[in-house]
């Protein structure tokens, strides 16, 4: 199976069909892959302008990570107060590093709600976060447009030459997806106090605004 089996409607979908799957695959804690995938099979070829491309994916993404952001920067008054406690050690860790740590998570394919959870749970500047945010994903996108382009996916289809049936990726993606949300009920659960309390104490001052 070609790597653009798993979109054969690709070349014929334009800009708005990415704009979709790319919010809404963002939208969804975790699970990002399926914007990558298309961004990355309609950068093959000359039918797209490489730009519109890479921003149109890196808006669409920015947007999505801002709600998510913001559902968290509200979340605090609905998480009860025994696991917010254990989470502020976290936060504060997070949040000194905000714009660095925002921007990291957006340049690199790492589950980066990881990072913006405990930004917005620590209520980090917003405009500060869209910045560093948009910054980051233009970026990865544009990372992943020529790269794609320039290589023609090579990297990736010998990894795909032995499926046949694009079924199994798909349900790999949504395991993907489970496994990282679970991942994010862990870090609500885990007593930061004692983790970060060994190399990093300063996270336990309850007066550090960082």
């Amino acid at each position: 199976m070609d790597f653009v089996d798993l979109f054969p409607f690709a070349p014929d979908v334009g800009y708005s069909l990415l704009a979709l799957v790319n919010f809404f695959g963002s939208l969804i804690p975790f699970v990002p892959l399926p914007g990558f995938l298309l961004l990355a099979t309609m950068s093959v070829g000359d039918q797209y302008d490489l730009h519109i491309l890479a921003l149109v994916s890196a808006i669409t993404a920015t947007v999505a990570k801002q709600i998510i952001f913001y559902v968290s920067y509200g979340g605090r008054k609905i998480i009860n107060e025994k696991t917010r406690k254990r989470m502020r050690p976290f936060e504060r860790l997070i949040k000194r590093y905000g714009a660095g740590a925002a921007f990291f998570a957006a340049a690199t394919p790492i589950p980066d709600d990881l990072v913006y959870v405990p930004l917005g749970l620590a209520k980090y500047n917003p405009k500060r976060f869209f910045v560093a945010t948009l910054t980051g994903k233009i970026v990865l996108s544009y990372s992943i447009v020529f790269i794609s382009h320039h290589l023609g996916l090579s990297l990736v289809e010998p990894f795909l030459e032995n499926v046949d049936d694009a079924t199994p990726v798909y349900i790999g993606i949504i395991i993907f997806g489970v496994m990282m949300t679970s991942v994010i009920i862990l870090l609500l659960r885990l007593d930061w106090a004692k983790i970060l309390g060994k190399f990093a104490p300063w996270t336990l001052d309850e007066n550090n605004k960082d």
